[in-house]
């Protein structure tokens, strides 16, 4: 099947973006994003419409088996994991790849999303010594592990905007396994942070549920995390 695929390029943090649009030709619909980026930048005499070289098309993997989120972009308007994302669900054969927008782009389709990772340190999400799990502690914990930090919950989330004051799903989420594994006299300092820095913010829109690549029970942590930190009604 032929395809048409548009990029928004930039080549650096400062460069204005720009759209190329590539032709690309393919039998396997079960190619991947990842594998159609790999492909383009393995053959350095693509052209795109106009004839010109694409050049290096600049994007970031690591696991590529839906792990680790590295590989989020927008994919037709719409924050996916490209390693995730097969070439067969286009049928109209138009496939547009952009960064995700609410992190600053330092590349191509790499984009900065240190804010998250900031605002887990603000928000004070680790542990100084051995916790004990209860059963209750231990399902929560294991299913707030699965965040894979990838930043698709904020870039559909109508109250995330980076560097303000609202962390959104991308913190609450770790704050739940926190949350189930201090025990109570600990819990304090985050309870406070929690109630400030995202519990007031959130306006219960849960689009973070339906975008997460993991498929994270978003309802069921957000209903615990506020039972614990607002509520107080603690985990036993």
């Amino acid at each position: 099947m032929k395809y048409t695929i548009e990029i928004l390029r930039q080549q650096d943090r400062e460069a204005a973006p720009y759209r190329q649009i590539i032709p690309f030709e393919t039998d396997d619909p079960q190619m991947t994003v990842v594998t159609l980026l790999k492909t383009l930048n393995a053959n350095p005499r693509q052209t795109d419409i106009d004839g010109n070289p694409i050049g290096k098309i600049e994007w970031e993997c690591s696991c590529l088996q839906k792990k680790c989120g590295a590989c989020a972009m927008r994919i037709n308007a719409k924050p996916r994991l490209a390693c995730d994302t097969k070439l067969g669900a286009f049928k109209s054969g138009r496939i547009v790849l952009e960064p995700l927008k609410k992190f600053p782009v330092i590349a191509d389709l790499i984009v900065d999303r240190a804010v998250m990772f900031e605002n887990l340190k603000q928000l004070g999400l680790w542990l100084e010594k051995e916790a004990r799990h209860t059963k209750r502690g231990e399902e929560v914990a294991y299913e707030a592990s699965r965040c894979l930090q990838c930043g698709c919950c904020l870039e559909v989330c109508p109250n995330f905007i980076s560097g303000e004051d609202f962390y959104s799903a991308a913190s609450f989420v770790p704050t739940g396994r926190i949350l189930s594994e201090l025990p109570r006299k600990d819990k304090a300092a985050i309870l406070d942070s929690y109630v400030n820095k995202i519990y007031r913010g959130c306006g219960k829109s849960l689009s973070c549920r339906d975008i997460c690549p993991a498929q994270i029970d978003i309802d069921h942590l957000l209903v615990n995390n506020n039972a614990v930190a607002v509520w107080k009604r603690f985990l036993k």
